[in-house]
């Protein structure tokens, strides 16, 4: 479903219009909506292909510079991480090293206080997670085991590509999971104007939604990023058929 497919579909079940619903309500909610359904697909395949919004074109990393015994490294709200899959370290030979994720529970039981455990500056070997940061163990030194500038890279999960204005009225810009779950996009964003302007039809809709969501919970293999990729074979192998035609070359393969 597109976007503008998405909004009609709102609009219809909610039985309203562009003045009942607002194209910047309507916005927010479904972008709310798109949200929460990406945290759900990613809790759900996070152990297994881990699950990323198709929508974008880079992979989930971000890089941050070191500091000189500096521990704790906060982590920019624009990126927007979800789960924090992996943590590397830039060594003073510019080789990456993985750290081992550790809690603050994990610290503890070593009978050693937070601000004692590995408290000589070096090469930073594990790293706790906490907030809206990380805190490495041990804090980096000046540039003698590691390399200060760029020489800490997160891999994350993000959340959704979720849509802008201009998509909207463009139109053509799709949810960036399979098709088959979209429609828990149209659910979830109705349901406040359901409550509040058709409430004999959330019960109806909730079910829907739980139903959906349900089948989305049973078939996390469907998030696979193999699963995502269907467009993309349709469209290679429209570029070889017509590349076939172009130069009469159907049935000429040779072994």
């Amino acid at each position: 479903m597109t976007i503008s497919d998405i909004n009609l579909e709102i609009r219809s079940i909610c039985d309203t219009d562009t003045t009942g619903l607002p194209a910047a309500t309507l916005l927010y909610r479904v972008n709310q909506a798109y949200e929460q359904i990406t945290a759900k697909i990613m809790k759900e395949t996070v152990g297994s292909w881990p699950f990323g919004d198709s929508n974008y074109t880079t992979f989930q990393t971000y890089t941050l510079n070191l500091s000189n015994s500096e521990p704790f490294y906060q982590i920019d709200s624009l990126t927007t991480p979800l789960i924090i899959m992996a943590v590397e370290v830039l060594d003073d030979d510019g080789n990456w090293h993985p750290l081992k994720p550790i809690t603050l529970q994990d610290i503890r039981a070593t009978g050693i206080a937070q601000s004692e455990y590995q408290e000589t500056d070096g090469m930073p070997l594990e790293y706790e997670k906490r907030e809206n940061a990380i805190v490495l163990y041990p804090a980096p030194d000046n540039g003698v085991s590691v390399t200060l500038t760029n020489g800490l890279r997160i891999f994350f999960l993000r959340t959704a590509d979720t849509f802008t204005s201009a998509q909207v009225t463009t139109g053509t810009k799709e949810p960036g999971f399979p098709s088959p779950y979209h429609m828990l996009i149209v659910y979830m964003a109705a349901m406040p104007h359901l409550i509040n302007y058709k409430p004999d039809r959330v019960s109806y809709y909730e079910n829907k939604r739980i139903q959906l969501e349900k089948e989305l919970k049973d078939n996390p293999a469907e998030f696979a990023v193999i699963k995502l990729m269907d467009k993309v074979v349709d469209a290679v192998q429209a570029v070889v058929e017509e590349k076939i035609d172009m130069f009469n070359s159907a049935g000429k393969a040779q072994a």
